[in-house]
This record gives C-alpha cells, sequence and structure tokens, in this order.
C-alpha cells in the first residue's frame, strides 16, 4: 500500500527532467545501438546472409525505437496541452506496441473514451512498474472501469517468480529509503507524483504468482467532529 504520509524527498524541475531524460534515453539506448550496428555490418560485409541479418536486425530494432518513443511521449511526455484529454484507445496502441517483441504479454480492457491526461500517463506508467513485476516475463492484465472522473486500473501482472518490485511502494510514496532517487528509481518516484496530481491512491498485493497494482480514486478524510478522531486518509 502507498504510503499516506506526505513526500519526504521534493525534486527540483531541473533534477527531474535530467533523470527522466536518462530513462528514456536508457530505454532508446539499446534498439538504437542495434541499428548502427547493423548499418556497420551492410557498409563492411558483402556477405549475402549477413546482409539479409542486418536488415532484420535494423528493422526490428527501428520498430523498438519507434515504440518506446511513442510510449514515452504520452507516458512522460506532455502529451497535449494542460488540461488536455487523451483517447484511452491511443494508450492501449503505445502500451501494445511495447511489448510486440517481447516475452511479456499485454491484455487490454478499456472504455472506447476519452480520460484526463494524468490518469492515463498513470496507468501507462503502472503498466510498466508491472513488467518489472514478473522479470523473467508473462501476462500483464490491463482492466479500466468506471468514467475518467473516477475510474478504476487494475494490473494484474503473472508470471514466474513474481514479486513486488524492490523499493517501489517507498518511491511512489516519494520516501525512499535512500533519501535519494536515480534513473534507476525515477519511473515510480514520477508515477507517485503523477497519482497525486490525478487523486489517485496506488496499492500493490501479492498472491502466488500474481501481483495486482489497484489504482482509484484517493478517499479524502472526513472532519473530525465532536471530539472523534477522523478517518485515515488514503494518499497516493
Amino acid at each position: 500500500m502507498s504510503s499516506p504520509n506526505a513526500p519526504s524527498l521534493t525534486l527540483d524541475g531541473l533534477d527531474l527532467a535530467a533523470l527522466l531524460c536518462s530513462r528514456v534515453c536508457h530505454d532508446v539506448i539499446s534498439p538504437v545501438g542495434a541499428i548502427v550496428n547493423g548499418l556497420e555490418v551492410l557498409e563492411d560485409d558483402d556477405d549475402e546472409s549477413m546482409r539479409v541479418f542486418a536488415l532484420e536486425l535494423i528493422g526490428k530494432s527501428a520498430r523498438q525505437a519507434s515504440a518506446r518513443l511513442k510510449f514515452a511521449r504520452i507516458a512522460f511526455g506532455a502529451a497535449g496541452s494542460a488540461g488536455a484529454s487523451i483517447d484511452l484507445a491511443d494508450a492501449e496502441g503505445v502500451a501494445k506496441g511495447m511489448f510486440s517483441d517481447e516475452k511479456t504479454k499485454l491484455a487490454w480492457s478499456a472504455p472506447q473514451a476519452l480520460f484526463p491526461k494524468n490518469k492515463v500517463k498513470l496507468l501507462l506508467n503502472l503498466v510498466m512498474i508491472a513488467t518489472s513485476a514478473i522479470p523473467r516475463g508473462g501476462l500483464i492484465d490491463v482492466v479500466v472501469s468506471g468514467d475518467g472522473e473516477a475510474p478504476t486500473l487494475v494490473l494484474k501482472a503473472k508470471g514466474s517468480h513474481a514479486r513486488i518490485p524492490p523499493h517501489v511502494e517507498e518511491l511512489m510514496a516519494g520516501s525512499p529509503e535512500s533519501g535519494t532517487v536515480d534513473a534507476h528509481g525515477i519511473l515510480p518516484f514520477y508515477a507517485g507524483l503523477v497519482a497525486r496530481a490525478a487523486a489517485m491512491d496506488v496499492r500493490f498485493v501479492i498472491e502466488g504468482d500474481e501481483v495486482t497494482i489497484t489504482a482509484s480514486p484517493t478517499v479524502l478524510a472526513a472532519p473530525a467532529q465532536d471530539g472523534d478522531e477522523a478517518s485515515d486518509t488514503a494518499l497516493a
């Protein structure tokens, strides 16, 4: 369960931008490097079988790089002007593009609707967190219910050696144990920022080989009356 306490770590805009840029670069450097390697083979090798292999490598890597950049544009980028909505069908498209050549499969069930951009950004970031919950691959089942103002997002990640990713709950709460965040941990930290901006509470549960991530509208505490203590507040 994400912490109800206020975040203990605040990044300034420059640090946040730098860490997110590092994350995007990390995601695209591998396929871009493979494209470069393939081009070098085409330039230096006259063997027909190697040239065919190089062209296949270039094509596959170019598709991977494109898919990852399209995903990052919505998950981390502005994706429209302030207050813009995003079509859930677009989110489905970029999410499935990320897994087209991977060992992890993605199932998606969501209404055909426009949702507030921060809720869609949260959903996509949770998809990436779900992939780290099943390091050996498996199935991620995404279900979106409700309307854009008060949706429920449920992601079930099932696979061998499933686990709640290390430190993800503290990072999402903005209170990492180390007191700092690096490029490796920026995604869950950023997901926590987006969850709070979207007024969504995120919780993690593991049962056997399945991790369930649930995001639902934050429930604010009722004001204390007649000396009674207020109920606990659930915050992302």
